[in-house]
C-alpha cells in the first residue's frame, strides 16, 4: 500500500480576522444552514405530505430516511474527489444540484417522486459538506482564528436545525408544505455566488491526482449507508426482525471488506495509515463518544416528556428550549474556551461534561423535568466544543491536500456513532418496555420500566463515551497538534514551470494567501 502523496502548497499567512472572508464565510454558513435545514424541515409536515401525495408509512419512512442516509454515505467519496478536483469546484456543482433538486419538489405528485428528490438533495449535501469545513481550515492557518470562524458556521447551522420545526409549522399554517424546500432555492442561489467570488479557485499544488479507488469508494459508501439504516429498521420493524439483522450483517460484511480493500489497494480512499495518526483517531474517538452519548439519549427524551409524562408536542417543544438556547448563547465562549485551554484540553474537559450530563439525565431524570434541562444545557455546550475541537484535530493531523477527506471522515463518524447510540437505547427500550412508542399514554408500570429503560442505557453508553474519551486522551498524550510534516515529493513531481508564480502568492484580495 502507498502512502506517499503528492506534494502540497507551501504554508501562507492565512487571513488575519474572520472580516477579511466575510464573503466566504457567508456562503460557508449558508451551505451548513440549508443541510441542517433538510434535516428537520419536513418532521412536522409529514401528515399533510401522507395526505396530499397519498403515502403510506413506509412512504414516509423513506422520504424522511432516504437523506440522512446518502448524505451520510455519500460523504468520503466527494470528500475524496473534492481533494482530487477542486474544494470549490465540488461545493459549486453541489449547491446547483441542491437548487435544481429544492426546485423540483414544486412538479412531485407521487410518494416515489418525492423520495428522489429528497435523495437528490442528499447526494448535494454530501457534496458541499467535506468541503464547507475544509475550506474554513483553510482560510486561516491560526487555531484561534479557525475556531472562531468553525464556531460562527455551526452556530447558523445550528439556528437552523433549531428552527426548522417552527419554520414548517408557520409555512403550513399559510402555504403548501412544497415551500418548505422551495426555501432552499433563494439561499443555494446566494451560497453560490458568495463561494463563487469570495474563495478562488484550489491551487493545483494543493490537491492530489492519485487513482480513484473504486472498490473502496462503493465499499465505503455501502457500509456507511447501512449502518446508518440498520437503527432506523431496528426501530421501526424491531430489533430481531430479519431485515434489521440482514442489515445490520451487510454493514458488518462491508466494514470488513472495505478494510481489507483499503489495506491492499495502492491508493486507497482512506489511508489508514494516516486515520491511526494520534491527533486524526483521537478526534475520531471523540466524535463517536459524543454521537453514541446523545444518539441514545435523544432517542429517549421526546418519549420521556410526551409519553411518559404526557405532555402535548407543543409542550414538548417548549420543553427543548433550553438546548436550543444553549447551542446559540453558548458561541461566543466556544473560541475564548478552546483558546485558553488548546484543542486536547478543552475537547477532554468538554467529554466530561458529556458523560455527566448523560449520567445527570440517566440517574435523576426520572425525578422532574429540572435534571432533563440540566442534561440538554450541558449536552448543547459540551456538543458545540467537541465539534469544533475533533474536527480541527483531524483535520490538522491529515496532509493538506487532504482536508476534504477529512472533514468527511469527521462528519461520518458523526452519522455512524448516533446510529449506534440509537441502537443502545432502542435495544434497552424495546427489551424492557412492553408498549408501542405511538397511542394512548402509558400506565404507571409501562412508565417505571422505560424510567429503568433509560437508566440503563445512558449507564451503558456513559461507561463506552468514557472509554472512547479516555482512549483519546491516552493516544494524544504528549502530542503537539501541529500540522503534520510535509510529505516528500515522489520522483515524478513535476518541475514548476520557468517564471510560474508560487503558490503563495496566489491569494483573494484582501484575505491572505491560502
Amino acid at each position: 500500500m502507498s502512502t506517499t502523496h503528492t506534494p502540497t502548497a507551501p504554508a501562507s499567512a492565512g487571513a488575519t480576522s474572520l472580516r477579511a472572508v466575510w464573503p466566504a464565510l457567508l456562503g460557508l454558513s449558508l451551505v451548513f444552514l440549508v443541510e441542517m435545514l433538510d434535516n428537520t424541515v419536513l418532521n412536522v409536515a409529514l401528515p399533510t405530505i401522507a395526505r396530499d401525495l397519498h403515502a403510506d408509512p413506509s412512504d414516509l419512512q423513506w422520504i424522511t430516511g432516504i437523506y440522512p442516509m446518502v448524505f451520510g454515505g455519500l460523504m468520503l467519496v466527494f470528500g475524496s474527489l473534492a481533494d482530487r478536483f477542486g474544494r470549490r469546484r465540488v461545493m459549486l456543482i453541489g449547491l446547483a444540484m441542491f437548487g435544481l433538486a429544492s426546485l423540483s419538489v414544486a412538479v412531485v405528485s407521487t410518494p416515489g417522486e418525492l423520495i428522489a428528490v429528497r435523495a437528490a438533495i442528499g447526494v448535494s449535501a454530501a457534496m458541499t459538506a467535506p468541503g464547507a469545513m475544509a475550506m474554513t481550515f483553510r482560510l486561516f492557518t491560526d487555531d484561534d482564528l479557525r475556531v472562531r470562524a468553525s464556531t460562527l458556521i455551526s452556530t447558523v447551522g445550528m439556528a437552523g436545525f433549531a428552527v426548522g420545526p417552527v419554520l414548517s409549522g408557520l409555512v403550513l399554517g399559510l402555504v403548501s408544505w412544497r415551500y418548505l424546500l422551495l426555501v432552499n432555492v433563494p439561499i443555494a442561489v446566494v451560497a453560490f455566488l458568495a463561494v463563487r467570488l469570495g474563495i478562488p479557485a484550489d491551487d493545483p499544488a494543493g490537491l492530489h491526482r492519485e487513482r480513484i479507488d473504486l472498490p473502496g469508494a462503493l465499499l465505503g459508501t455501502a457500509a456507511v449507508m447501512l449502518a446508518i439504516w440498520a437503527p432506523t429498521l431496528g426501530v421501526q420493524n424491531g430489533w430481531t426482525n430479519w431485515t434489521t439483522l440482514t442489515t445490520a450483517a451487510l454493514a458488518v460484511a462491508c466494514v470488513i471488506a472495505f478494510v481489507v480493500v483499503e489495506r491492499t489497494v495502492a491508493h486507497p480512499m482512506l489511508d489508514l495509515a494516516l486515520v491511526r495518526r494520534a491527533p486524526v483517531a483521537s478526534g475520531l474517538l471523540n466524535q463517536v463518544a459524543l454521537a453514541i452519548a446523545l444518539g441514545a439519549i435523544g432517542f429517549t427524551v421526546t418519549l420521556h416528556l410526551q409519553l411518559a409524562w404526557g405532555w402535548t408536542p407543543f409542550q414538548a417543544a417548549l420543553g427543548g428550549l433550553p438546548q436550543v438556547i444553549t447551542m446559540l448563547a453558548i458561541a461566543p465562549v466556544v473560541s475564548k474556551f478552546v483558546k485558553k485551554l488548546g484543542l486536547r484540553r478543552a475537547g477532554l474537559v468538554a467529554g466530561g461534561v458529556v458523560v455527566t450530563a448523560v449520567l445527570s439525565y440517566a440517574l435523576l431524570g426520572r425525578f422532574g423535568y429540572g435534571w432533563i434541562a440540566l442534561y440538554m444545557v450541558l449536552a448543547a455546550a459540551s456538543l458545540r466544543v467537541i465539534m469544533i475541537c475533533a474536527t480541527i484535530s483531524v483535520m490538522k493531523g491529515l496532509p493538506p491536500n487532504r482536508t476534504s477527506i477529512a472533514a468527511a471522515l469527521s462528519d461520518t463518524s458523526q452519522e455512524i456513532g448516533s446510529g449506534v447510540g440509537v441502537a443502545i437505547g432502542g435495544t434497552v427500550f424495546a427489551a424492557l418496555v412492553a408498549a408501542p412508542i405511538t397511542g394512548a399514554a402509558w400506565t404507571p408500570e409501562v412508565i417505571a420500566d422505560f424510567e429503568d429503560a433509560v437508566t440503563i442505557s445512558g449507564v451503558i453508553v456513559a461507561v463506552i463515551a468514557s472509554a472512547l474519551l479516555i482512549w483519546g486522551a491516552v493516544l494524544t498524550r504528549g502530542v503537539t497538534f501541529g500540522p503534520p510534516p510535509k510529505p516528500a515529493a515522489p520522483e515524478d513531481a513535476p518541475e514548476p514551470a520557468a517564471g510560474a508564480a508560487p503558490a503563495s502568492a496566489q491569494q483573494p484580495a484582501g484575505a491572505g494567501s491560502r
